[in-house]
């Protein structure tokens, strides 16, 4: 597993680093100096069975930037954390192979990103899910452009817009794993969330 993990946050540094897809301005990517992630723990990974919501109604999550993005609420699954019984409920959207689980937990905002973090549930055979909080991830409008760097290049910072998370979907326990909070002048500081576009 930390083998597969070590090589995953390899090959997302040098896509953020040198893809022209990458969600960086090129003023970014040179200054980028890496994501930042807590160490691998196997036992924040889940094989899980999903709990199926009786009612799968259409959703509308607010977004970052004001708007909102519809999803159905699918179903939840419920695992343990530090010996509490812990509870997420999963999300569709058509087109997405996995379930998307937006989520703030006790780290948000001291250890990783502001506005929550997600993760995908992959869909297993049998029913089940996994549910690997070592490849959770943050929101593109984590890394949203500074001011001071846009306007060297000339041009206006060029920003994300993301779903937030849920309110049950904010966890009091602290997950710690996957991505920490971006540091460096490549990124704003003070998290600051601007207008912006679509995270895909």
């Amino acid at each position: 597993m930390i083998n597969e993990i070590t090589a995953h946050r390899q090959e997302k540094d040098e896509f953020f680093k040198n893809n022209p897809y990458s969600p960086l301005q090129p003023e970014q990517q040179a200054k980028f100096n890496g994501l930042r992630y807590f160490d691998p723990n196997p036992d924040l990974r889940f094989e899980l069975t999903p709990e199926p919501f009786v009612d799968q109604a259409h959703v509308q999550l607010q977004t970052t930037t004001g708007d909102v993005k519809t999803y159905m609420r699918w179903g939840r699954v419920k695992f343990p954390v530090d010996g509490q019984e812990t509870e997420l409920t999963l999300y569709f959207s058509p087109g997405q192979a996995d379930f998307f689980v937006p989520f703030m937990d006790g780290t948000s905002g001291t250890e990783t990103y502001d506005a929550g973090r997600y993760v995908g549930a992959e869909r297993l055979p049998g029913g089940k899910v996994l549910l690997d909080f070592n490849v959770a991830y943050s929101p593109y409008c984590a890394y949203n452009e500074p001011p001071e760097l846009a306007a060297a290049a000339g041009h206006e910072p060029v920003t994300w817009s993301c779903p937030i998370p849920p309110k049950e979907n904010r966890l009091k326990v602290a997950i710690r794993a996957g991505e920490k909070k971006p540091i460096g002048d490549w990124v704003i500081q003070d998290d600051e969330l601007h207008l912006g576009q679509d995270e895909e």
